[in-house]
């Protein structure tokens, strides 16, 4: 279920281009009327008004933006405006570099988008840096993270779905990962080979064998040794390949909860996921967060409440408000 509200009666894309024109001009950016706009397009809209503010007026939107916009809400800005297979590449790349290298990104987009987003996703990044993602993730890591990551993005896994689930390839391969985890071979060919390439029904019916024939789900196997990163990032990839509301639902939490809001994380999950299923990971992460009201809310609230959430609320800085509003 997403979130994203969108008006009944959305304004031509001249009409919103002309808008954000003006939003440019003058001393100040009208970031107001920025929130106005963008935050209530869906990703072909904002597509739509990207080209026609290309057309009419011969300058690049996302410079515009870039060049008006500062910090966390540029950041926001940018990769809520961009095509969602550019905003992966972004991220991709962002995920790979030295001062900015978070692998659980990119474990992430490998294992919650569809293989054909994915696989657009790729082609986005050659088109951008002028070389492929694959080729950057074998470059950028070595060992047994290597290991894991470079199978991870080169596949081109298939969709499936459960009418299509070899049960007997499930009990089978179940066994195999019980095996190859009470051994702690973690980094076993055929491990990774099922982790990497089955498609997730076909994993969800496998890991199900699992726990109803050895008592446990398979992260609590691999509970023991999470002080690990190989082993983190196995667990996030098992996470984001079966239940990745589950997931992102605790990423929101971790990136709220801890002192300081993490606004990276909290802005990444939130301007990939409102057209997917924020609601869902929205709802789940406001029942069980505890908000201390008299601290300043930078973009807290916005993002967590059910009853006035849009996208860019994320992008609504309230660093000098001590109290809860939203900016529709």
């Amino acid at each position: 279920m997403a979130s994203l509200k969108v008006p009944a009666n959305v304004p031509l894309p001249e009409e919103d281009s002309e808008q954000l024109h003006k939003a440019f001009k003058g001393w100040g950016t009208n970031e107001g009327m920025i929130i106005s706009i963008l935050a209530h397009r869906n990703a072909a809209q904002r597509c739509l008004i990207r080209a026609v503010y290309a057309a009419n007026y011969n300058k690049n939107l996302l410079n515009e933006l870039d060049s008006e916009l500062s910090g966390d809400f540029e950041r926001a800005v940018m990769l809520w405006t961009l095509e969602p297979v550019e905003r992966d590449a972004n991220l991709a790349k962002e995920s790979i570099k030295m001062f900015t290298k978070n692998y659980w990104v990119l474990v992430e987009i490998a294992c919650t988008r569809h293989a054909l987003e994915f696989f657009k996703a790729k082609q986005a990044y050659q088109a951008r840096y002028k070389t492929s993602l694959e080729e950057d993730v074998a470059y950028h890591t070595s060992g047994d993270i290597r290991k894991l990551l470079v199978p991870l993005v080169s596949t081109f896994r298939y969709d499936g779905n459960a009418d299509e689930v070899n049960m007997k390839l499930a009990s089978s391969e179940a066994k195999i990962l019980h095996k190859k985890i009470t051994e702690k071979a973690y980094t076993d060919e055929d491990l990774i080979r099922i982790l990497t390439t089955r498609n997730k029904a076909q994993i969800g019916a496998t890991l199900n064998h699992f726990k109803d024939k050895f008592g446990s789900s398979i992260i609590k196997y691999l509970k023991e040794d999470s002080g690990d990163e190989y082993v983190q990032l196995l667990k996030t990839t098992i996470k984001c390949l079966t239940y990745p509301e589950k997931y992102y639902e605790k990423v929101l939490r971790r990136a709220i909860n801890k002192v300081g809001t993490d606004e990276w994380a909290l802005t990444r999950v939130v301007t990939t996921r409102a057209e997917v299923d924020m609601e869902r990971s929205k709802k789940n992460t406001y029942a069980g967060t505890v908000f201390l009201l008299n601290e300043p809310l930078p973009m807290t609230l916005l993002v967590t409440t059910g009853t006035c959430f849009s996208p860019f609320s994320v992008m609504t800085i309230l660093e000098t408000t001590s109290s809860f509003h939203c900016l529709q």
